[in-house]
C-alpha cells in the first residue's frame, strides 16, 4: 500500500493528490493518480482515510475483481454505502440495497422487463421519445445557443426509462408518460434535487455527507416522489374498485388483452404469479387486479421503480454525451459511424422514424463505439462490503476483506496499460479485431462497466438499445462542438476566482464529476449544428 502515517493514515497522501484535480472531480480518478505516484503498488491494495472513510481494499485487476463478483458462493454483498445513497431515494426497498432471497426473488420479477427480445420490441416507444431529442437539437441549432447536452440527454433518458416501466398502450387510462423534455415533471425534478444531496459516506468532501440541510431536503424531495408514484401506481391499480368480470374467450385476436409491455405491468404479472392464488384468479392483463394483492405489491415496488428511473436515466445519459464528445473529437471515428448508419439504414435527408429493429443488431462499429465510450468514461463502480474470514488473493498472497470497502474501480482498470494497448485513445477499432491483433486487450474481463456476475446491471440491453438509438438518429445530421472555453471566460470573470481554480484532468476539460453517476463537468456546454446533404447522403471522407 502507500507510505501509511501512523496517525493520519493516508489522508495526507490522498489530500496531496486531490489537490492535483478540480475540486469536483469524480474520486474514481484517485487509484490512477495513486499508481502513477507508486508505480510499484500492485493490483490491490489497502487505503487507510479514517475517520473520513471507512478503510478500502482497492482493487483493480480483473482475476481479483471476478474473485468476489463472479466467483460462487465468494460473491460480496453491496457495501451499506450504497443503500445509504439509495436511502431517500427509494426508501431502501429496492434491487440495490436487497441481499440473499428477498433479491433474487424480486429480481426474477423484474428479469422478463429487462430481456433482450422485451426491449427490441420498446424500440418504437425509444424512437419515439429520441424524435423530441431531435426536435429540441434541430431548435438549438436554429439559434445557434449554447446548450447544456448533458440536461438534454438527461431529459431523453428519463423520458425513455419513463415509457419502459409505465406505459402500456393496451390500457390507455394505464398510459403514463413523464414528458420531461418538454414540460418540468415534478417527479423527475424531485429525483434529481435529490440525487445532489445523498451521499456515500466514503466523499473526499466530509460535507457531502453532513450538511444539517440534507434531513429537510431530503424530507422535502421523497414526499414529493412518493406522492406521484402513489398516484402512478393507485392510477394503474385502483385498490378501491372491483374487477370487471372476466370476458368469455374469444377466437380473435383482441389487442387489448396482449400483454403490457410496461415493466411494472410485467413485474406485477410475476408478483401475482409468485403468490399463493385463490381458486379463480383474475388476469393482470385483462382485468384489474384486486384489492387483496395490490396493497403489498404498490408498497413494495414503488422504490424498485424509483431505482430503475435513477439507474435508467443518469447512467445512460452520461454515456450519450461522452459519445457525441468523443466522436466530435475524433472526426474519422465519426466518417466511419456516419458511413455505417447511410450503409444499414439507406440515404436520408432527416433522422429515421424508425430504425428496424433487426437493424439495430447490425451495426458493428457503432456499438463499438458505445464500447468504447464505457470503457474511457465509465459510469459507476462496484463498492462490495468484505465480510469475516474472506479473502482474495494476488499471487498466492492472501488479502482479508473483513470491513473493508471493497473498491472494483473501473476508471483504472478501464485505462490500465496492462490491459489495454493505448489505453488513453478513443479507438472503436480495438472492438472489432482478433486476439491477435495489437489493439486487442489482454483480458477478457478488463472491461466492466455494467460488471459480470449475479449483480450485473439488469438495464444493460436497455442501455445499449436505446445508445444505439440515440446515435442512429443524431449522429448523421448533427455536429456537436463543446463550449468549455466560453464557459471558463464566464468564470474567470467571477468573483469567486475561476482563474485560480483546476479546469483539466489528464488534458480533458470534460473531466467527470461526480453527481449520482460519473457525470460531466459544467454539463458540457456545446452548440450544435445541422450537417450539410453531403453528409446526409453518405458522401463522407
Amino acid at each position: 500500500m502507500p507510505p501509511h502515517h501512523p496517525i493520519f493514515g493516508h489522508l495526507l497522501v490522498v489530500n496531496n493528490i486531490l489537490s492535483e484535480l478540480p475540486r469536483a472531480a469524480h474520486a474514481h480518478y484517485l487509484p490512477s493518480r495513486i499508481h502513477r505516484r507508486y508505480p510499484d503498488l500492485g493490483p490491490i491494495y489497502y487505503l487507510d482515510m479514517y475517520p473520513f472513510a471507512p478503510p478500502f481494499l482497492v482493487c483493480v485487476s480483473p482475476t481479483v475483481i471476478s474473485q468476489f463478483t463472479t466467483q460462487s458462493g465468494n460473491e460480496l454483498p453491496n457495501h451499506p454505502g450504497v443503500k445509504k445513497y439509495l436511502l431517500p431515494i427509494t426508501g431502501g426497498r429496492d434491487l440495490a440495497s436487497m441481499e440473499g432471497e428477498e433479491w433474487k426473488r424480486w429480481r426474477k420479477i423484474y428479469n422478463p422487463g429487462f430481456g433482450a427480445g422485451h426491449i427490441m420490441n420498446l424500440v418504437p416507444a425509444i424512437v419515439e421519445e429520441v424524435s423530441v431529442f431531435v426536435d429540441i437539437l434541430r431548435e438549438h441549432a436554429r439559434k445557434g445557443d449554447l446548450f447544456s447536452l448533458d440536461e438534454a440527454a438527461i431529459n431523453l433518458t428519463m423520458d425513455v426509462i419513463g415509457r419502459v416501466a409505465f406505459s402500456n398502450h393496451q390500457h390507455k387510462n394505464r398510459d403514463h408518460k413523464l414528458s420531461s423534455q418538454t414540460t418540468p415533471n415534478p417527479l423527475t425534478s424531485a429525483l434529481r434535487r435529490q440525487v445532489r444531496w445523498c451521499s456515500f459516506g466514503a466523499e473526499p468532501n466530509p460535507f457531502d455527507y453532513m450538511n444539517p440541510l440534507k434531513p429537510l431536503v431530503h424530507w422535502y424531495n421523497s414526499r414529493i416522489m412518493n406522492k406521484y408514484m402513489s398516484r402512478v401506481l393507485e392510477s394503474r391499480y385502483p385498490s378501491s374498485s372491483t374487477p370487471p368480470p372476466t370476458k368469455p374467450p374469444s377466437t380473435t385476436t383482441n389487442p387489448s388483452t396482449k400483454k403490457s409491455k410496461a415493466v411494472i405491468d410485467l413485474a406485477h404479472a410475476e408478483y401475482l404469479s409468485s403468490l399463493p392464488s385463490p381458486k379463480n384468479p383474475p388476469s393482470p392483463t385483462t382485468s384489474n387486479p384486486s384489492p387483496r394483492t395490490i396493497e403489498p405489491f404498490s408498497k413494495a415496488t414503488q422504490g424498485h421503480m424509483l431505482l430503475f428511473l435513477l439507474g435508467g436515466h443518469d447512467t445512460t445519459a452520461t454515456t450519450l454525451t461522452y459519445a457525441l464528445h468523443a466522436l466530435s473529437s475524433h472526426p474519422h471515428a465519426l466518417s466511419r459511424l456516419r458511413a455505417e448508419h447511410t450503409l444499414v439504414f439507406g440515404p436520408s435527408p432527416s433522422p429515421s422514424p424508425t430504425p428496424p429493429h433487426h437493424s439495430l443488431n447490425n451495426l458493428p462499429y457503432t456499438t463499438a463505439t458505445i464500447k468504447e465510450t464505457l470503457r474511457l468514461y465509465p459510469v459507476v463502480s462496484a463498492p462490495r462490503l468484505g465480510r469475516t474470514h474472506h479473502h482474495l488473493h494476488h499471487n498466492s498472497q492472501p488479502f482479508p476483506t473483513e470491513s473493508m470497502l471493497v473498491w472494483s474501480c473501473h476508471h483504472f482498470l478501464h485505462r490500465s496499460p496492462a490491459h489495454w494497448p493505448r489505453a488513453d485513445e478513443f479507438l472503436p477499432e480495438r472492438w472489432l479485431v482478433g486476439p491477435q491483433h495489437e489493439l486487442f486487450p489482454t483480458h477478457g474481463a478488463c472491461w466492466r462497466p455494467f460488471e459480470y456476475g449475479p449483480r450485473a446491471c439488469i438495464g444493460r440491453e436497455l442501455a445499449m438499445t436505446e445508445l444505439k438509438v440515440a446515435l442512429v438518429m443524431v449522429a448523421r445530421f448533427f455536429d456537436v462542438q463543446e463550449g468549455y472555453a466560453e464557459v471558463d471566460r464566464v468564470k474567470e470573470k467571477g468573483w469567486w476566482g475561476g482563474r485560480r481554480e483546476r479546469k483539466e484532468v489528464d488534458g480533458e476539460r470534460a473531466y467527470q464529476i461526480q453527481v449520482g453517476s460519473a457525470r460531466a463537468s459544467d454539463g458540457f456546454p456545446c452548440r450544435v449544428r445541422e450537417v450539410g446533404a453531403d453528409v446526409k447522403q453518405g458522401r463522407v471522407e
